[in-house]
């Protein structure tokens, strides 16, 4: 994604210049228009991001500017500007959903402050926009992967489903180069079965080795991996990159069977030479499990009804998340927004107590953000970061999803339960922004449907945007307060 741009609409000439040399201190590139017409056609561009809009303008006036905009792109920041006698339109424009506003003479600081909040929660909506197209795209591909899985034998299902899982792995995380390879019976050998973006037959592709291959190390490790620079890794200390690829990110899930591992998937080279992010290794891992059910050696057995009941949930982890980012798209304020995060996921997973914990800055503690309880249950109001199978998320940064939490000798039963001490499945997801652990989600699920870690790594990634969303809420408001404060001191010059 390009960097976002910033139009200034303002009619006087010496206004559009004091802004884009302010804005410009950002490295941010501005466009500068005279008026309401010259602004709706600039901000048809969609690298627009933010527009710095005069509230008076000659023509179509800055509020119907403003109206306009919001109808056709709704998502479009806008700080309005103002002298001190336009409060009536302040008010209209703020009503119709101004993002900021500003008052003349204008403040450098002040200025750079709320383009850099408005910048920042472009950024945000922008990857929400993007996790939820293709968390619709990847149910669209599961769905169709599971339509050719019932049309074909069980015997050559490996075989029919490796193309299109090539192809669905390059459109879901938008990567040129994609590959699904299958261990050979000595399981020393990883065989390419089909390839996206490598203009050549998978038999004329060299096999990977188990142990000595970057390919392996998904294997190896057992779970998805992210490797944002091949050349530099230490796990992939003395692998030869293959000249052929463009990028030194690359994306790895293992395709795993009752027997065990039985093949891998790659991605690389994606969309703008960018690096895979943590967003796009759950969707890998919602993508990779997906197809070991499929593609494992068939095994007939009926299943008891808490796996019965812990598959569905397994087919429904899209649809959950889903409905996680359509709730929060709609919330800002933190206490709502929580709420709105949490209630799909004690729906979805027949879980209570669910709770969100951000880390406390000054005791180091997690602290409790909100909760569902729907079950009457509540969980703690303060948890230690360095205790139980809680605080091994935060030391590791990897998710716990646990059954029987209490066979494991890490479970300590005064962090690992709710307030009422009862043991029960858990799911404890860590929260990242900017690969940062902030906190944790604890999520307790019903019995008869289990903890599931398909869910908890797809949740991992919605809710720590959830998070972010949070965070730039309060940053907001901080800067607001601070800029409050500054005047006040200064007098209100």
């Amino acid at each position: 994604m390009s960097a976002p741009r910033v139009l200034v609409v303002d009619d006087e000439r010496f206004f559009r210049e004091a802004i884009r040399d302010v804005v410009a201190e950002l490295g941010v590139e501005c466009e500068l228009v005279a008026s309401g017409e010259e602004a709706l056609k600039a901000a048809e561009d969609p690298r627009v991001g933010v527009v710095v809009l005069d509230v008076r303008l000659p023509g179509i006036g800055g509020v119907q500017v403003l109206e306009r905009l919001r109808t056709r792109r709704p998502a479009l920041r806008v700080i309005v500007l103002s002298a001190h006698t336009d409060q009536e339109l302040v008010l209209e424009a703020l009503r119709l959903g101004a993002s900021d506003y500003l008052a003349k003479p204008l403040h450098d600081e002040e200025l750079r402050l709320a383009v850099r909040r408005a910048l920042e929660a472009t950024e945000v909506e922008s990857r929400w926009q993007s996790l939820r197209g293709r968390l619709h795209l990847l149910g669209a591909r599961l769905a169709e992967l599971d339509a050719l899985a019932a049309r074909v034998e069980v015997e050559v299902r490996r075989a029919e489903l490796a193309s299109p899982l090539a192809e669905a792995i390059a459109e879901v995380l938008a990567a040129s180069k994609t590959s699904v390879l299958l261990a050979d019976a000595s399981a020393s050998l990883l065989n390419v079965v089909a390839a996206t973006g490598e203009g050549r037959e998978p038999s004329e592709m060299d096999p990977a080795t188990v142990g000595r291959s970057v390919a392996g190390l998904a294997i190896q490790e057992g779970n998805p991996i992210l490797i944002d620079d091949i050349e530099h890794d230490e796990r992939c200390a003395g692998y030869v990159r293959q000249p052929r690829y463009g990028s030194v990110s690359v994306a790895l899930a293992p395709l795993v069977g009752a027997r065990g591992p039985f093949g891998v998937l790659c991605a690389t080279d994606r969309e703008g030479n960018q690096p895979f992010e943590d967003e796009d290794l759950a969707l890998f891992r919602v993508l990779a499990l997906h197809a070991s059910a499929l593609m494992a050696p068939f095994e007939s057995a009926e299943l008891p009804e808490a796996q019965v009941a812990a598959e569905e949930v397994e087919d429904g982890v899209a649809e959950l998340a889903r409905a996680v980012c359509e709730a929060l798209t709609s919330e800002v304020e933190p206490e709502r927004l929580i709420d709105a995060a949490l209630r799909p996921v004690a729906e979805g997973l027949s879980a209570s107590p669910v709770a969100l914990y951000t880390i406390d800055g000054r005791s180091g503690e997690l602290r409790l953000e909100g909760q569902r309880d729907a079950a009457g249950v509540s969980d703690r109001p303060r948890l230690p970061r360095d205790r139980g199978l809680t605080g091994l998320v935060l030391q590791t940064g990897r998710l716990v999803a646990a059954d029987h939490p209490q066979s494991d000798s890490r479970f300590d039963p005064a962090v690992d339960t709710p307030a009422d001490g009862r043991s029960r499945p858990l799911l404890c997801v860590p929260l990242k922004v900017r690969g940062k652990i902030l906190g944790v989600a604890r999520i307790f699920p019903a019995p008869q449907v289990g903890a599931s870690p398909r869910a908890g790594e797809v949740l991992a990634a919605v809710l720590s945007a959830a998070v972010r969303n949070i965070l730039l809420y309060r940053s907001l408001l901080e800067s607001i307060e601070d800029l409050a404060r500054a005047r006040r001191e200064s007098g209100g010059r």
